[in-house]
């Protein structure tokens, strides 16, 4: 399966290089995520997170060999129908003025290069992210110590018992057997956790200078470290995927040929070989819709336990009958915009809050204060339950 992005020529626009660069950390990310959920049922899963750098890495190693070893591309370049091609600038005194692309000449990757871009690709990753978490750790015992202090500084005013024999020396003695390699191993870290930073900032900005160059057509290698390796890369033709499909079959077809052993042997031999190979094949569309069918499953149990869970919404209850007028009471107008006490057109509108009906206010002010009611139901009421209306009906 190949996902082709616009673009023509054979060189990769920057998009389909920056979605190939970052297909393994979403990949990774994405398993993490699925192994921690998995984990709530299956607490042997928490031994892989545990070991998340080296499972990941390891499985890398295996997809990056496999894809490099047949296609002459990583896992992510592979899935975009992408190729790496060694590098042969030649320049001629004559031709300076020329266009920098006329004396590049592209060839297959050599052995030594495919084994470095198996090195590229999974161990030096896998080591940055060793250092990474090792800095993490360097940074947060640092805040613990400048806020609580070391564990010296904080037992270094207890009194003990210096006798001889006592279990202080004995202590004492087994601290001081392991001081050499503690003390090399927190040397190590230490001078990790000034490094570090200095480093990661020098490969993010050699990466970004690279990204900019190439965005902008100045440069045909996409990163610092295709430089190094000498290895453009470039989209595969229709031929060349024919030429690579040929190519697997012939390498496979040759080491069945070199299985030695009784035939029963040879057989088994040959379906565990075939069965790698299909495995091998399958990763790369089977992992994404793993992962992608993992998510929907996902997000379809989460919304109907979002929906079971949900308190139930019932409609808003019918607000109380109005209060009956009584017959005692002042009778209310055919217009509801003439007030009750002066048979005129309110003027400031106030409401009676305890029976709901309106007035004006200086009208409602006066009686109430004298009567202490509503004057239309008679309802007992006082002159704090005058409300002053700013729309009137």
């Amino acid at each position: 399966m190949l996902f082709q992005v616009g673009g023509q020529g054979t060189r990769p626009t920057f998009f389909e290089m920056a979605a190939a660069q970052q297909l393994p950390s979403s990949l990774r990310s994405a398993l993490a995520y699925s192994l921690g959920v998995m984990a709530l049922r299956r607490p042997i899963l928490h031994k892989v997170l545990d070991y998340e750098d080296e499972f990941f890495a390891l499985l890398m190693l295996v997809l990056e060999t496999h894809s490099v070893r047949t296609t002459d591309a990583s896992f992510a370049e592979s899935l975009y129908g992408l190729r790496r091609r060694a590098v042969k600038i030649k320049m001629k005194k004559d031709d300076l003025r020329s266009d920098s692309t006329d004396g590049i000449q592209l060839s297959g990757l050599g052995k030594n290069q495919r084994v470095l871009s198996v090195v590229f690709l999974v161990v030096l990753p896998y080591f940055k992210s060793k250092l990474h978490s090792i800095y993490n750790k360097e940074r947060e015992s640092a805040l613990h110590a400048s806020l609580w202090g070391s564990s010296d500084e904080r037992f270094e005013d207890t009194d003990y018992l210096d006798t001889a024999g006592s279990p202080v020396d004995q202590s004492r003695i087994s601290d001081a057997d392991l001081s050499s390699r503690a003390r090399i191993l927190r040397g190590a870290k230490r001078l990790i956790g000034v490094c570090y930073p200095l480093i990661h900032a020098g490969h993010e900005g050699a990466t970004f200078a690279y990204q900019l160059l190439y965005l902008l057509d100045a440069t045909g290698f996409y990163s610092l470290g295709l430089q190094a390796l000498g290895i453009h890369v470039c989209r595969a033709t229709g031929q060349e995927l024919m030429d690579a499909s040929s190519r697997i079959s012939r390498m496979r077809s040759r080491e069945r040929e070199r299985l030695q052993g009784p035939p029963w042997l040879k057989k088994i031999q040959g379906a565990f070989l075939t069965s790698m190979y299909a495995v091998l094949d399958y990763a790369q569309t089977g992992l994404i819709a793993a992962v992608f069918i993992f998510k929907m499953m996902e997000w379809w149990y989460q919304s109907a336990e979002e929906r079971m869970s949900a308190p139930t919404i019932y409609p808003p209850p019918p607000p109380p009958p109005a209060p009956r007028v009584a017959k005692e009471g002042i009778q209310l107008p055919s217009n509801r915009t003439i007030c009750p006490l002066c048979s005129e057109k309110r003027a400031n509108p106030s409401v009676v809050t305890v029976s709901g009906y309106v007035f004006c206010y200086g009208c409602i002010f006066k009686y109430i204060s004298q009567y202490k009611r509503c004057p239309v139901t008679l309802i007992p009421a006082e002159v704090e339950d005058v409300r002053r209306l700013f729309h009137d009906m």
